[in-house]
């Protein structure tokens, strides 16, 4: 540590399912990691990457510590202990991480750093979410918040609903919910509300604006962490209400982009009529017993690891940049990367469609049909 004292950091890497491809799933830093979290999240990547037809499997990783606490060097130190720890078991062709919560590109070109001067030789490929310039791939940004939109609008058509005749409430404003407010506002969509939380006041505020929110201005008034400035937020005439009320908005569509078990038993019954669709930009928000209400309602979910798959279908494309040496445009990004959530969505619409499933559950047969027939195929089983 910089005070010359000597501290131990917990990590893990956890590798799920490798049938498909090389691992592939983030590494998050926080202060509540377990092995648990990291070993659910690894089986949710397995299932992420299958159902958008990636040749990927899935892992996850985690170290017990705040970031917010660490100096850059003491984080520097953290992922190359990290690295020097796991090198034998990663690498292009085995296992891929990526940012997650509480890591960034900088904590990526640190551990790629590690691992090219154990191995000695140049392995670009090895990790994602690298700065641009320095391996990362443009469009990556934003991968994640236009996969939800993508999907929104693929549903809309097959709903046979205009999207620009719709509105919108949305629960976060970081990465994610951000460039998912950008598109669908582009696409003619109306956003009502957004809901973040506030770090000062270690409490969640909704941000209304019912002719909607102005997405410039507020994130002229936001900080790095997607919080709002409420003062500043009330003088451009917004409505402040509580963490929780962004659910209870007659809107056609509820954008859950923030953190897992939003949606429960009780808060469900508190969505509106008006609400169409609920397309899950964030990890979980929904708990199984509301799900089983929301199929009641007839309400059209997006499932979670197919509406936010952007961001790791964008990663694969980093990968794939990184191992050629070739980088695309973000035009040719993007473009890529709408096919692939277009055809992922019309794969889990059909089958649903056909098999009358509820659109998650087709998901989930589609994912682990894909990893099962590879484990088949394999000679695993």
């Amino acid at each position: 540590m910089n005070n010359g004292k000597t501290k131990v950091f917990k990590g893990f890497r956890v590798q799920h399912n490798n049938a498909l491809g090389p691992s592939k799933g983030g590494i998050r830093f926080h202060p509540q990691e377990t092995i648990d979290t990291v070993r659910a999240l690894s089986m949710w990547m397995t299932w992420k990457t299958a159902v958008v037809d990636l040749p990927l499997g899935g892992g996850k990783g985690g170290v017990i510590c705040d970031p917010h606490n660490l100096t850059p060097n003491e984080q520097e130190q953290i992922c190359r202990g990290w690295v020097r720890q796991i090198a034998k078991n990663v690498g292009p062709l085995s296992d891929v991480p990526a940012p997650d919560v509480m890591t960034n590109g900088q904590h990526m070109l640190w551990m790629l750093d590690e691992y090219e001067t154990i191995l000695g030789a140049k392995f670009p490929g090895f990790i994602t979410g690298k700065p641009v310039g320095m391996g990362g791939s443009l469009g990556r940004t934003e991968a994640t918040g236009y996969g939800v939109i993508y999907t929104v609008r693929e549903a809309m058509n097959k709903l046979g609903i205009d999207i620009k005749n719709t509105s919108a409430a949305v629960q976060g404003f970081g990465n994610v919910a951000q460039y998912a407010i950008q598109l669908y506002e582009e696409l003619g969509g109306k956003v009502v509300c957004v809901s973040c939380w506030d770090q000062s006041d270690q409490k969640s505020y909704t941000f209304k604006k019912t002719d909607g929110i102005d997405y410039k201005t507020l994130i002229s008034i936001t900080d790095r962490f997607g919080g709002i400035d409420k003062d500043k937020a009330k003088k451009e005439g917004y409505e402040i209400l509580d963490g929780n009320a962004w659910i209870e908005q007659e809107v056609d569509i509820l954008i859950p982009a923030a953190i897992e078990n939003q949606i429960t038993k009780e808060t469900v019954t508190k969505i509106k009529s008006s609400v169409k669709l609920i397309a899950e930009g964030a990890n979980g928000p929904t708990t199984p017993d509301a799900d089983a209400i929301l199929e009641e309602k007839g309400i059209f979910v997006i499932p979670d690891f197919l509406a936010n798959a952007g961001g790791v279908t964008c990663s694969y494309f980093e990968q794939v940049q990184s191992n050629m040496n070739f980088f695309w445009t973000r035009e040719e990004v993007l473009d890529r990367l709408d096919q692939k959530m277009t055809v992922a969505f019309s794969a889990v619409y059909d089958l649903a469609k056909k098999k009358k499933l509820f659109m998650r559950t087709a998901a989930y047969v589609i994912s682990i049909s894909r990893v099962a027939q590879a484990c088949k195929d394999r000679g695993w089983v």
